[in-house]
C-alpha cells in the first residue's frame, strides 16, 4: 500500500535517497562545526586586537557572493540569504561574547 509508512521504509529506493541524504546533513553538521571553529578564533582574534565584534562591510560582501554562488547552485538566493544571515548572526553574537570576557 504506497500510503503505509511501513512499506517506504522498505522501498530500496526511498533507502538510497535516504542515505545520501543523511550523509550529506552529516558532512553539513561536520562543515558547520568547522566554521564556528575557525570564527571562534577569529572572535578571540578580534576582542584581543580591540577589533569590532561585526563586520558589516563584509558581512554584506559575503551574502553577495553566496547569493551569486546559490544561482550558479540552482539554489533558492533567498534561502541561501536567510541561511547565511543565521549563520552571520550567530558568528556576531559569539564574537560579542568573546569581546566580553
Amino acid at each position: 500500500m504506497p500510503g503505509n509508512p511501513h512499506s517506504q521504509r522498505q522501498d530500496p529506493v526511498l533507502a538510497v535517497y535516504r542515505k545520501s541524504i543523511d550523509n550529506i546533513d552529516a558532512a553539513l553538521i561536520h562543515m558547520l562545526a568547522e566554521r564556528f571553529r575557525i570564527t571562534q578564533a577569529v572572535g578571540e582574534y578580534k576582542a584581543k586586537a580591540g577589533l569590532e565584534p561585526s563586520d558589516p562591510g563584509r558581512e554584506a560582501r559575503q551574502i553577495e557572493r553566496l547569493r551569486a554562488l546559490a544561482i550558479d547552485a540552482e539554489l533558492d538566493p533567498e534561502f541561501s540569504e536567510k541561511f547565511i544571515r543565521f549563520v552571520i548572526e550567530e558568528v556576531i553574537r559569539h564574537h560579542q561574547q568573546a569581546a566580553e570576557r
